[in-house]
């Protein structure tokens, strides 16, 4: 079994080499300049890499790129061989990173706390509190406790 520092020096090469040939090298209609390569892992035993990607666009898009990196795989796979010199090249998996849409999760809920704190600082203006000004009992006051008899 490989090293931590080896897996991730293997998967920082790998995302590198995909991303740019992703870029300049694959012809695919279908993986056009909005897909992005935006992490790697590599298993312990250096076999299997995970690609994980983003897609810019809507669901068909998606999965035409789903279907277009599956497609170059292969052309992938090799590039990779060639650039990282190891005695067995790592098979590539291609998984949709989900933090777009985690990131849209979290900003939606954002936006009802928004409109949440809103609402109860429209409903706060003009308010009064509901006892005195000052609700503390001062030492020498003229008011007597009847708790103590």
């Amino acid at each position: 079994m490989a090293d931590n520092a080896r897996a991730k020096r293997l998967a920082d090469l790998i995302r590198e080499v995909v991303a740019q040939k992703l870029q300049r090298g694959i012809k695919d209609p279908r993986l056009g300049s909005h897909v992005t390569i935006t992490d790697t892992r590599v298993t312990g035993d250096l076999r299997e890499a995970t690609v994980f990607y983003t897609v810019y666009g809507d669901d068909e898009e998606r999965a035409e790129a789903a279907a277009g990196l599956e497609s170059a795989k292969g052309i992938l796979r090799s590039e990779v061989g060639k650039a990282a010199g190891v005695k067995f090249t790592p098979t590539l998996s291609f998984v949709a990173d989900a933090l777009p849409d985690n990131a849209r999760t979290i900003e939606d809920l954002l936006d009802k706390a928004r409109a949440s704190d809103a609402k109860v600082r429209e409903s706060a203006t003009g308010a009064r509190y509901a006892g005195e000004a000052d609700p503390y009992r001062k030492p020498g006051s003229e008011e007597t406790d009847d708790t103590t008899e």
